[in-house]
């Protein structure tokens, strides 16, 4: 079992779901990565994603493109946010770590490079939205040789015969996006939510983790009626973007606690 199979049978066996909150490496600098995710784990987070920042993020809405855009500005590259999953896995984070980022820079990398590098640093999977199951082949080839779990994506409009493709090619969990639409904080979730996801889940026995528009304790209630996880990552950001820099770390652990009990 790779580290996130063990992690999901966990929190299964303990009747819990996983909380999962989203970091930029390099935003909004160059050590914020290191500086925060120590800290969020003890507040309870069960996994990362961890954003590999890209020029033209297409799955995200406004926070994490600016994000992205000025932790290119600080240089970070693919090596470097390597570097801070070492980093992390050096400072004390054990819990799983996913690189979330699109697949030209991967390509760019070299695919078994980065494979290889990325599972040496200590990484546990990859999310890669920009890249169809049709071509996922190469990559989930040399990342499954490296340990390393590729995590699809489903979205509510993904008819039944593609379900059954995708969920074929994933590993570790299926990444189900709650709405149509980009990342984003917003006040109410999907009504259609818990439907999509039994849909899903009739088609696959990996655990099923909500992202996009993740944000308050009853989102995450919400989720928890259906689902195996949720990833909160727009609103930890909108919180890094409003809060002092010397209150930061202090923000992002409450709304982590107040996040925790509700999965």
């Amino acid at each position: 079992m790779t580290t996130i199979s063990q992690t999901f049978a966990r929190l299964k066996s303990e009747n819990r779901g996983a909380l999962m909150p989203y970091l930029m490496v390099g935003y909004p600098d160059l050590h914020a990565l290191e500086e925060y995710a120590l800290a969020l784990q003890e507040a309870g987070a069960d996994l990362f994603e961890i954003g590999v920042p890209f020029s033209d993020p297409l799955a995200d809405g406004a926070t994490i493109q600016r994000a992205s855009e000025i932790a290119l500005q600080n240089g970070v590259n693919v090596a470097y946010a390597i570097r801070s999953v070492a980093a992390l896995r050096a400072q004390g984070v054990h819990v799983p770590l996913v690189m979330m980022g699109y697949y030209n820079p991967f390509l760019q990398y070299g695919l078994e490079a980065f494979a290889r590098d990325a599972a040496a640093a200590g990484a546990s999977g990859v999310i890669v939205p920009d890249l169809p199951p049709e071509e996922a082949g190469p990559f989930q080839s040399v990342l499954r040789a490296h340990g390393l779990d590729f995590i699809m994506f489903l979205a509510p409009t993904t008819p039944d015969v593609r379900i059954k493709q995708i969920v074929s090619v994933a590993s570790g969990f299926v990444y189900c996006v709650s709405l149509t639409g980009v990342t984003g904080a917003r006040s109410e979730l999907w009504e259609g939510l818990p439907g999509f996801i039994n849909r899903a889940r009739s088609f696959t026995d990996l655990p099923l983790v909500v992202g996009f528009g993740i944000s308050t304790p009853s989102h995450v209630a919400t989720v928890a009626t259906c689902a195996d996880g949720a990833i909160v990552a727009s609103a930890l950001i909108n919180i890094i973007d409003k809060t002092p820099p010397a209150d930061r770390r202090a923000a992002l652990v409450a709304y982590m606690q107040s996040l925790r009990p509700h999965i």
